[in-house]
């Protein structure tokens, strides 16, 4: 589910569409959280469907650690791609703002860590980065990690409207890694190596 404080706007001829803050919100607030009325398919179930929904899944999915493409039922999946996302993932099945993000400013992802499948170049906002690639999770999960954990005791202390589709364990987990006493799982995690393949090496 996508923070209640966003619509979804023409962004521009490039991009078409996307979701943009109604209200300030706050580094280290959960932009987005898996729920229940998420969808989740299998490469088997893809492999079934007409044509028509497979281009709908390839469109507006991303892909799990377990391989499988998660269709958002709401307006999550209209997020960008940019190079300089404002939100990241986290290993906990959600996504929190790396910075503040204002009224009428957009939301973005990297896509980077949604596990695509071919690479595709992004439109250039400047970056040494030009290109989304499958390994990118393994790349540039270090950096990804440093950005999350500057924000990361920013979570128990900002309003958070997503909160209760957050479990009371992850909660609990979020608590015990901003005390000190245990450490955040590295968004690698969320990295998906199809049966048969060779991990990249970091670069």
């Amino acid at each position: 589910m996508i923070h209640p404080h966003t619509e979804i706007r023409f962004i521009n001829d490039q991009k078409g569409h996307g979701v943009v803050a109604t209200q300030f919100i706050p580094a280290g607030t959960i932009t987005w959280a898996l729920d229940k009325l998420d969808r989740e398919f299998s490469p088997a179930e893809f492999q079934k469907l007409d044509p028509l929904y497979q281009h709908i899944l390839d469109t507006y999915t991303y892909r799990n650690k377990n391989g499988n493409m998660v269709l958002c039922w709401d307006n999550g999946r209209f997020v960008n791609h940019s190079f300089k996302s404002n939100c990241l993932s986290t290993a906990y099945d959600f996504e929190i703002a790396i910075r503040d993000i204002h009224p009428g400013e957009e939301l973005t992802d990297d896509y980077g860590y949604l596990n695509v499948t071919t690479p595709f170049e992004g439109i250039d906002e400047g970056t040494s980065r030009k290109v989304v690639y499958p390994d990118d999770l393994l790349n540039y999960s270090d950096i990804w990690d440093k950005q999350l954990l500057e924000v990361f005791p920013n979570i128990t202390e900002v309003n958070q409207p997503l909160k209760n589709l957050v479990s009371e364990e992850v909660w609990l987990k979020i608590e015990r890694i901003i005390s000190g006493d245990a450490k955040m799982a590295s968004i690698a995690e969320n990295y998906y190596q199809p049966k048969g393949s060779k991990k990249s090496a970091k670069a």
